[in-house]
């Protein structure tokens, strides 16, 4: 195997050699484990930077605050406090030894056996430490899994998915993310064997899953063998797509977009209001996520053919936020080329126009002699609709004609 790369710049100076120096004392070690490890070998930045160490976790608090450092015990019953250095904070983990499962959550002892901790790990990718002086340690042929583009759990993979059943969802996050070609064929078998325990995660858990899964480099075809095995549908409860993510991601990839957990999600899993909901549902989605998949959902009905005038009124209508969201679901939907210069023009719009504020109020019209009811509220709405088909126009004498067509034609709001 070829050499270890340059030890990692997070763990050469800053806020983590800081908080090692802090806990590994009087005996006891501290070592980077997870995902930047992971990261780290392949070259991707790190991500959060979480420990593990011998100390207990009262001991590890006690040490961190007597050195000025912020202590959140986030999950000290499992050994985890949140440390918090130079304003980021980092999960500082105690050995430990899984004693009781019930396939949502785990019961532990904790331990000083560096081995043992990595055994209870759910892969082979994530069971890597790596120590202050760059000293990998991999017990489970991680390295080399991930050299081979592969998502192999650890030891016996019924076993390891009984123990979480939130390890069905990992497996296909993980591959999206580092592995190549098919799905391990005993991590699948098991993950299918176990898929009745999907039913008992807490939404929550399965928001975090899917939100990063879909945003992985290669979530289309991983949704796509979710789905083929019967496991998509469980976890969004209906008709998924995933083609429409890789046809987004090549529209990304043209325009130098980042991946958006909420469009993919709306291309996988969303097309009329009633998917929302349920969406919102299962996933436990915030308010604001709920609303822009509806408002996305609805994006294939977008065409670039509809000309400027109807792009600016969206624009108005929903803001840039939601305005890119419908345009680039919409593009995806549509099956034209990344390239293709009507949908991108559409894109790049919320650059090169500002919908303004809308230049006429209520107590304008008063001063014009309108006496306050729902009158008022009627010719606004009608004036608001001939301003938008003006174009939007701002000055004085253009919009005062456009107050005085609407009085004239005596709007009644009736």
């Amino acid at each position: 195997m070829s050499a270890l790369p340059a030890p990692p710049h997070w763990l050469a100076a800053g806020a983590v050699p800081r908080l090692i120096g802090v806990i590994g004392v009087g005996g006891d070690t501290v070592r980077a484990v997870g995902g930047a490890v992971r990261n780290w070998l392949v070259g991707l930045p790190p991500g959060d930077v979480d420990l593990a160490t011998t100390a207990e976790p009262g001991v590890v608090a006690a040490r961190a605050s007597r050195a000025g450092f912020k202590v959140v015990p986030t999950g000290i019953d499992h050994g985890t406090v949140t440390v918090v250095v130079e304003g980021t904070g980092y999960e500082v983990t105690t050995l430990r030894e899984d004693i009781a499962t019930d396939g949502r959550r785990a019961v532990v002892r904790f331990g000083r056996d560096w081995h043992a901790d990595a055994a209870r790990r759910d892969f082979t990718i994530n069971a890597m430490s790596l120590t202050a002086a760059g000293e990998l340690f991999d017990y489970f042929g991680g390295r080399d899994d991930l050299a081979a583009g592969r998502v192999r759990f650890i030891g016996d993979a019924l076993a390891r998915v009984r123990e979480d059943r939130l390890r069905i969802l990992r497996l296909f996050r993980f591959h999206a993310t580092y592995a190549r070609g098919e799905i391990d064929a005993e991590a699948l078998s098991a993950s299918i064997a176990e898929r009745e325990g999907l039913a008992d995660l807490s939404r929550e858990r399965l928001r975090a899953e899917i939100m990063k899964l879909v945003v992985a480099p290669r979530a289309g075809a991983t949704c796509q063998a979710m789905a083929d095995c019967g496991l998509l549908g469980r976890v969004v409860g209906g008709v998924t797509t995933a083609a429409g993510i890789d046809r987004l991601a090549a529209v990304e990839a043209a325009l130098s977009i980042d991946p958006d957990p909420v469009q993919r999600l709306a291309l996988l899993a969303v097309l009329t209001r009633e998917d929302a909901l349920r969406l919102r549902e299962r996933l436990a989605l915030s308010n604001a996520e709920f609303r822009r998949l509806d408002g996305i959902g609805h994006g294939w009905r977008i065409d670039p053919g509809a000309g400027a005038a109807a792009a600016k009124r969206l624009l108005y209508a929903v803001g840039p936020r939601g305005f890119r969201d419908r345009v680039l679901v919409g593009f995806a939907r549509s099956g034209a080329p990344a390239d293709d210069p009507g949908w991108r023009d559409l894109v790049g719009l919320p650059d090169r126009w500002a919908a303004p504020h809308f230049p006429v109020s209520g107590e304008e019209l008063q001063r014009r002699g309108l006496s306050p009811g729902p009158r008022i509220g009627a010719v606004l709405a009608d004036i608001r609709e001939r301003w938008m088909a003006a174009d939007f126009p701002v000055g004085r004498a253009a919009v005062g004609a456009l107050i005085d067509q609407a009085l004239a034609e005596g709007v009644t709001g009736e």
